[in-house]
């Protein structure tokens, strides 16, 4: 089952969801997690909007977090499974 669907459906609702998990990569560089702050920047939009994007991405399986636990979001997906950015 590739990233895009699961069962049929889209896992990845809009723009910034299929972005997202590229974001993750931010762990590689600098080590750790980005926060709910670095993602906020970077799509520049609402902490609120984030929040739900981040908690919508875990509930398809495709990130885990500990919820309350500053940069704690770990991608679930390997490299192969994230789609290319435009």
């Amino acid at each position: 089952m590739g990233f895009h669907e699961k069962r049929g459906k889209s896992v990845i609702s809009c723009k910034s969801q299929i972005e997202f998990p590229n974001t993750l990569y931010y762990t590689k560089i600098h080590g750790v997690a980005p926060a709910e702050a670095d993602l906020q920047r970077y799509f520049q939009t609402s902490p609120p909007a984030i929040h739900q994007m981040i908690v919508t991405l875990e509930k398809r399986g495709l990130i885990d977090r500990v919820p309350g636990q500053a940069r704690s979001i770990r991608l679930r997906l390997t490299r192969d499974q994230l789609p290319d950015l435009e």
